[in-house]
């Protein structure tokens, strides 16, 4: 996994990608990122990040924006990371 920590949203989404892939060791290019945004009391708090795999396989992130951190959980849904960024991610899309 690359060591130099996000921080804008095209990294952001490109390390999630890279970790998700390599918790199941999986080819990225063949398996995309979707990215949600996600609300809570209508304010936007964060992104929620789930890739596809094969044989059924649903591995997801969250970042949690308020925190600037982001969560990682494998396809049985237990989170088996956490990654506190140092700084407020940059270009995140309007949600």
């Amino acid at each position: 996994m690359n060591s130099v920590l996000p921080c804008t949203w095209p990294e952001l989404k490109d390390h999630i990608h890279s970790a998700l892939c390599e918790k199941e060791n999986l080819i990225p290019e063949q398996f995309p990122l979707d990215a949600q945004p996600m609300h809570r009391a209508d304010r936007f708090c964060g992104f929620a990040f789930t890739l596809f795999g094969p044989r059924q396989i649903r591995l997801n992130a969250i970042w949690a924006a308020d925190v600037n951190t982001v969560y990682f959980y494998d396809a049985r849904g237990v989170r088996y990371e956490s990654l506190k960024l140092p700084q407020i991610v940059a270009d995140v899309p309007a949600a």
